[in-house]
């Protein structure tokens, strides 16, 4: 029996349906981030900075990007015989097979893992927020105010707060009310998803609850706990944290990542993020190539213009091409004399000659206007672009294009393009 005061449990099954075709092929937290990274580096590199050595990552939709990025966990220093990282995707039971259902019952589906450890505290995590924090830091406040559950919280606007877990903190931080995404907000401190158990607190909820369907953290396991009269604080966070759940918050955060100084940064020589980054040879840009304000990944031969942009690993630009305010993710080919204004481009996706993306007005995307918004063109991997075609704003496409798909060679803005089957 091994023993560990804290394990973390890191929940990655999430879909990610907000990012649209962004995620038809991977789930949200082995998304590009960056240039260079994951999103789920970024918790993982926090445990890891944190002292946090024994990490299982809880799986489900699409995981096999997901189980390669991480591996054995060598990247992060989660590669040991005891502990370290470990994949727990849904499995197989004597009994009957079931899906995770809920945040609550993929932790429950899984105490035989956290029992292994016999641990003193569980540190439960979100896959897909881009944020640095100190869990040590959060673990001594919890032991400070011998709490059963210590819920990390922030600041949220307002207006924004009834897409959270709302808390109601006394003058001592310990919550005396907490509403899931409540129509009516009574306080803009909103959970972001990151909690701290005592062990057999937790151990005893998730049973007590495990007939419940769809069984949720801030919907079921919280509201029992505060019922039955556990001790629950609210640990302050103020740090710079975001939720990358939608186009337009993901190229946003990108964005943001390109500023003088940016307000998250990725150059903090002690709180390093990890990743597993592919031998590739440094990038290279021609005579005529012009760079400004960029995040530029190994391996990408810049023949053309680059501005305000974050490039992944592996990129070729043709001469005569300028990229603005773009995310373009690795593997990415484009041809001669294009123009990208203000696009998300997918991993191993190709474009021709003459391409211009991101022209024209800024109407709705006709079939999801809530997912194709703020006049971005988003291009999803795998994709072929054709030569001599346009693409309009809040636009999507997904797959092997023709010039027969264009109606004179243009995409209108709002249209999407979907084609089945994938490239050969």
């Amino acid at each position: 029996m091994f023993k560990k005061e804290m394990i973390a449990m890191l929940l990655a099954g999430g879909q990610g349906s907000r990012l649209g075709v962004l995620t038809a092929k991977v789930a949200k937290p082995a998304v590009a981030f960056g240039g260079k990274y994951r999103i789920i580096d970024f918790p993982l590199s926090n445990c890891i900075n944190s002292g946090i050595d024994t990490v299982g990552v809880l799986t489900q939709y699409q995981p096999l990007r997901l189980n390669t990025h991480i591996g054995i966990g060598i990247p992060w220093d989660l590669d040991r015989n005891i502990g370290g990282v470990s994949i727990l995707p849904p499995y197989e039971k004597s009994s009957n097979s079931e899906w995770y259902t809920g945040t609550a019952n993929a932790i429950y589906q899984n105490l035989n893992y956290m029992e292994t450890y016999n641990p003193d505290y569980v540190l439960i995590l979100s896959g897909d927020h881009i944020y640095k924090m100190d869990y040590e830091v959060m673990l001594d406040f919890h032991k400070a105010n011998k709490a059963d559950i210590t819920i990390a919280a922030m600041p949220v606007p307002m207006e924004e707060a009834s897409r959270f877990g709302i808390v109601v903190t006394d003058s001592d931080n310990r919550i005396r009310e907490f509403e899931e995404k409540p129509e009516k907000p009574s306080s803009n401190l909103a959970s972001m998803g990151i909690y701290i158990f005592s062990w057999p607190v937790l151990k005893e909820a998730l049973i007590k609850l495990s007939d419940q369907p769809n069984c949720d953290f801030g919907k079921h396991i919280i509201p029992y706990c505060h019922n039955r009269g556990d001790r629950l604080f609210a640990y302050e966070y103020n740090g710079y944290w975001k939720d990358v759940g939608t186009l337009s918050s993901y190229w946003e955060a990108n964005m943001e990542l390109i500023d003088i100084i940016p307000e998250f940064n990725l150059y903090e020589e002690f709180w390093k993020i990890y990743t597993n980054s592919a031998n590739i040879p440094p990038q290279y840009i021609a005579e005529q190539g012009v760079v400004d304000r960029c995040i530029i990944s190994n391996g990408c031969e810049i023949c053309g213009e680059v501005h305000s942009s974050v490039l992944g690993g592996s990129i070729t630009l043709g001469k005569g091409s300028v990229v603005r305010d773009s995310i373009i993710m690795q593997g990415v080919t484009i041809g001669e004399n294009c123009v990208i204004d203000k696009a998300i481009i997918a991993e191993d996706t190709v474009i021709g000659d003459n391409v211009v993306i991101g022209v024209g007005s800024d109407v709705p995307n006709k079939t999801k206007p809530n997912i194709y918004s703020g006049g971005l063109a988003t291009i999803g991997e795998n994709s072929v672009i054709p030569s001599n075609v346009q693409i309009g704003k809040n636009t999507a496409i997904s797959g092997v294009t023709s010039a027969d798909d264009y109606r004179d060679g243009v995409l209108e803005s709002g249209e999407t393009l979907i084609k089945a089957g994938d490239r050969i």
